[in-house]
């Protein structure tokens, strides 16, 4: 009588079916070493030489719990039409409600299931990125979920404070399309910050102009460049004329995150 979690363990190994683990372990009477050979020698450990491969591809599933909560799972694979598969964006789902649920520790309840789905769909599988946020009292959770060719490929997740679902939602909406990389000037690494100036003020000098106006130059570009990373900084893309910050009408953004496919 072979065990489960040697089953286990030669599945991981392998990345064969369950049925066909415990099959071989029962045929090489529990040797593990003799067990994967006659899973090799049948075709039934192909899965391991995958996961060697780019798995570039992929779904993404955002699941919200009315406003107290949000998850966004990435699920991994190699080409797009593995990614449109009913079976794989179901999986990204299912994933992506328990996460919402029960936390991130749910993940592990799928990972027999993202083995199988390497089998059937003869591919690099892989759990990607996993974001879950959870709302204090007073605050909101919502997201937005970007949908191409029948798969989620762009999910944003923002966690509000003083502010409506409607407002977090319109958030996250003007982050798919925006790409914001930081909250606030103040997250900004100082370093990045330095780069950028000693590029805009090199880039002014070559440029040919005046010693004097470098400073000022420098300065309106680095103000540019905080335009394009930070998001309180940001234009809102339903109405240009109002920045981020002027939208939230003292409300305050606690976190936001974004996963998309390819990035």
């Amino acid at each position: 009588m072979v065990s489960a979690s040697d089953v286990q363990a030669l599945r991981r190994a392998t990345g064969a079916g369950m049925l066909d683990a415990k099959k071989a372990l029962e045929e090489a009477g529990g040797d593990v070493e003799r067990a994967t050979r006659i899973l090799r020698e049948r075709g039934l450990a192909s899965a391991a030489k995958r996961v060697d491969r780019d798995n570039v591809e992929g779904a993404i599933a955002l699941s919200l719990l009315d406003d107290r909560a949000g998850a966004i799972v990435e699920l991994r694979c190699e080409t797009d039409f593995v990614a449109k598969a009913q079976d794989f964006v179901n999986t990204a789902n299912e994933i992506a409600a328990a996460v919402a649920t029960d936390g991130e520790d749910a993940v592990d309840k799928f990972r027999s299931i993202i083995e199988d789905l390497q089998l059937s769909l003869k591919e690099n599988i892989a759990l990607g990125r996993v974001v879950r946020f959870e709302a204090a009292s007073g605050e909101v959770v919502s997201g937005y979920l970007h949908v191409q060719a029948d798969r989620g490929v762009n999910a944003v997740l923002v966690h509000l404070r003083g502010g409506s679902a409607a407002l977090a939602h319109d958030i996250a909406l003007h982050v798919a399309f925006a790409r914001p990389r930081y909250l606030s000037r103040d997250e900004v690494p100082r370093e990045e910050v330095e780069r950028e100036r000693e590029t805009f003020e090199a880039s002014a000098r070559h440029s040919g102009k005046p010693e004097a106006a470098l400073a000022k130059i420098v300065e309106g570009r680095l103000e540019g460049f905080y335009r394009d990373v930070c998001l309180l900084d940001q234009a809102f893309v339903k109405d240009e004329k109002r920045r981020i910050a002027d939208l939230l009408e003292g409300a305050a953004i606690v976190r936001f995150a974004q996963v998309e496919i390819g990035r």
